[in-house]
């Protein structure tokens, strides 16, 4: 298995279609892969609340022992059916609005999401859908750059920006901000929307997506996006790296045909649920960013910024981050085998919460300015509240 690295204008290689299969995406990603951009965690956090930006650089990737695989793989084959059935109703609501979409995830928890959705397409509907990996970044925007590339070859109404799920909802503002005035539908269609911030969702359901269980071992081999003017020029996509060395590990092949092995199983299923919840009312209530602010309050976070709701945070904070506690709620515990093994093997406090909106919440622990000192916290964004109906 090889990775496909097309060679662009000026001399640039491009990420191509990482370890995926070239017809299922095109990641338009210049290729960092000789650059030396990891840090270590514990640095990158002091760094990100003394106000260096998290794009700049790159985590080092967190390899999982063969008892946290076993867990990814029971959760896999758990929830397998629940992301095709969540797969098969995106990708039709999105279908009603676009009939030929044109399918820019946000690399990288939106790319397989995105993939699922182009296999859906042509399996169900004989749709060769393009599909398209692109940057985007809080407090820089979407990779304007890669957004003119696709522009440049389709229908700018037919463009569908897809991504995991939501936690606070954050990159909805983003590309809302990003693509003002450009004629690019600026909606987000997500697989989980337990934000409810976005009108396009498979479920609003805070459910384990197996794929936020692991790094770039599911995501075609490719890191973290990256935007860091040593490496990427004005006329530069944003970059990335591909860990070829991490072939002999790669699910991220076994991840999409698993779950595409469902979509026949669950194809009734969604053509009965798909036009109810077409009909029904799915008006962002962003109740996910009053649970943040709630759970900001309690435990005197001065910035929401450190909250990250839902299991697929949660997990991004285990994997790269400095946690400083874990919130879940009880009654999904049986759904967190991973959150909980990867809490252990940190350390990490994990915390009960029966009020709790998603099924877990990351707190990220905050720089202190010495011992027994009130956290310190220095984030360069501003903090923003969402317009609510």
């Amino acid at each position: 298995m090889s990775a496909v690295r097309p060679v662009v204008t000026g001399g640039r290689t491009l990420i191509g279609s990482g370890s995926y299969l070239p017809e299922d995406v095109t990641f338009l990603l210049t290729d960092l892969s000789a650059a030396n951009l990891e840090r270590p965690t514990e640095d990158r956090e002091e760094g990100f609340q003394s106000g260096r930006h998290y794009s700049e650089d790159l985590p080092i990737e967190y390899q999982p022992d063969a008892a946290y695989l076993r867990i990814y793989h029971q959760a896999l084959e758990r929830s397998a059916r629940r992301v095709a059935l969540a797969t098969g109703i995106v990708a039709e609501l999105v279908r009603h609005t676009k009939p030929a979409p044109v399918i820019a995830s946000i690399a990288r928890a939106g790319t397989p999401i995105g993939i699922l959705m182009r296999r859906w397409y042509a399996l169900r509907h004989g749709l060769d859908v393009p599909h398209y990996a692109i940057s985007v970044i809080k407090d820089r925007g979407v990779d304007m750059n890669a957004l003119r590339h696709i522009t440049d070859r389709h229908d700018r109404a037919a463009i569908q920006f897809v991504d995991g799920w939501t936690g606070k909802g954050v990159m909805t503002r983003v590309l809302a901000e990003a693509v003002r005035g450009l004629g690019v539908d600026d909606t987000l269609a997500v697989l989980a929307d337990p934000a409810r911030c976005v009108p396009l969702f498979g479920t609003r359901d805070d459910f384990l997506i197996p794929s936020a269980c692991l790094n770039s071992t599911v995501s075609g081999l490719v890191s973290r996006t990256v935007l860091n003017a040593e490496h990427i020029g004005p006329d530069d996509f944003h970059g990335a790296k591909f860990y070829r060395e991490l072939l002999p590990h790669d699910l991220s092949r076994h991840f999409i045909d698993t779950v595409v092995d469902r979509f026949d199983e669950v194809a009734d299923e969604v053509e009965a649920a798909w036009p109810r919840l077409w009909a029904a009312d799915r008006t962002p209530t962003w109740e996910g960013w009053a649970a943040v602010e709630r759970i900001a309050e309690r435990f005197d976070i001065p910035d929401v910024i450190m909250v990250k709701p839902g299991v697929g945070e949660a997990t991004r904070v285990l994997l790269r981050r400095v946690p400083w506690r874990i919130l879940v709620a009880p009654d999904r515990l049986d759904e967190l085998a991973h959150v909980l093994a990867l809490a252990e093997a940190r350390g990490v406090p994990v915390e009960e919460m029966a009020d709790l909106p998603f099924s877990c919440v990351g707190l990220v622990r905050p720089v202190r300015a010495a011992d027994g000192e009130r956290p310190v916290f220095h984030t360069p964004a501003a903090r923003w509240r969402p317009e609510t109906p």
